[in-house]
């Protein structure tokens, strides 16, 4: 989008009943896009509906499981049908699995893959392609960046180093980063943007709601309430991310660490890759 409000654009934001997925659906909102939340929790999406109509011109809720290419061809349709075409996409929606690699199931990996990054690309690749249909059935293309639309795509700071407590999360997580990248390329000649936003730890549901893997019961909530605790103390909060999320759309950025995790962890994996593996060894208890 080439300016600094939304006024009248259609945003699309998966995983929009909670953490970033809300404050991203609000911060659009209330620069006047008219927000459809789509999450797999139908009622958390119907209130970030709701707070969005007091912030900004509201918009719609739908119950989406984005790991289900059906569901999500179906909901591309029926934007485009009962809306039209999004100016924004946001794919937000994301879970985390925590353990050791050989621990991990084929369910765990099949769940994982299915949301974190089959459903970023299922949202790329459907409104992508409505994005671009809209630019070419256009006279003459844009002459402004941007105007095609705008992608952007979740991903963590995990995408820039490995852990041996994440290897399925910060494998899905490195795959948005490159697939954004790859996008970016392809649709920058139909002046659409597409972006990577990679927050370091912030406050959200995704340790609570997490599957963790590995040890007995005890040892697992142990691991889960520490991660809890952590970024309980971290006290950054998915508005910041949300920010974050707006400038990139207006400036076309391309990849966005956020927070001082997040702009650590790809300085290292710039500079010193080695160091990034060292981290990796480092144990959770």
């Amino acid at each position: 989008m080439p300016l600094a409000h939304f006024d009248g654009a259609l945003a699309v934001v998966t995983g929009a009943g909670s953490g970033f997925g809300r404050a991203i659906a609000l911060a659009l909102a209330e620069r006047g896009a008219t927000v459809l939340a789509a999450d797999i929790d139908l009622p958390s999406a119907e209130r970030t509906v709701t707070l969005a109509k007091t912030l900004g011109p509201g918009g719609g809720a739908y119950e989406v499981d984005v790991a289900d290419a059906a569901a999500m061809e179906a909901f591309a349709a029926e934007v485009r049908q009962a809306h039209r075409v999004p100016d924004i996409v946001v794919n937000n929606a994301g879970i985390a699995v925590s353990g050791p690699f050989l621990d991990h199931g084929v369910e765990d990996w099949d769940r994982i893959l299915g949301v974190n990054l089959w459903g970023v690309i299922h949202g790329s690749r459907l409104f992508g392609k409505q994005m671009v249909e809209r630019v070419n059935a256009l006279p003459n293309k844009p002459d402004k960046p941007n105007l095609g639309g705008h992608i952007v795509n979740i991903a963590s700071a995990a995408a820039f180093a490995p852990t041996r407590s994440l290897p399925a999360y910060c494998t899905t997580k490195a795959g948005v980063l490159m697939l954004s990248e790859c996008l970016r390329a392809e649709l920058a000649s139909s002046r659409i943007g597409v972006t990577a936003v990679c927050p370091g730890f912030a406050s959200t549901n995704i340790v609570k709601n997490g599957t963790f893997v590995g040890g007995d019961a005890a040892h697992r909530e142990r691991v889960r309430a520490r991660g809890e605790k952590a970024i309980r103390m971290r006290r950054y909060p998915p508005e910041k991310v949300a920010e974050r999320v707006v400038d990139a759309i207006i400036k076309n950025k391309a990849v966005v660490p956020v927070n001082f995790e997040g702009r650590l962890l790809r300085t290292l994996s710039r500079v010193s890759p080695a160091s990034t593996r060292l981290l990796a060894r480092i144990p959770v208890q």
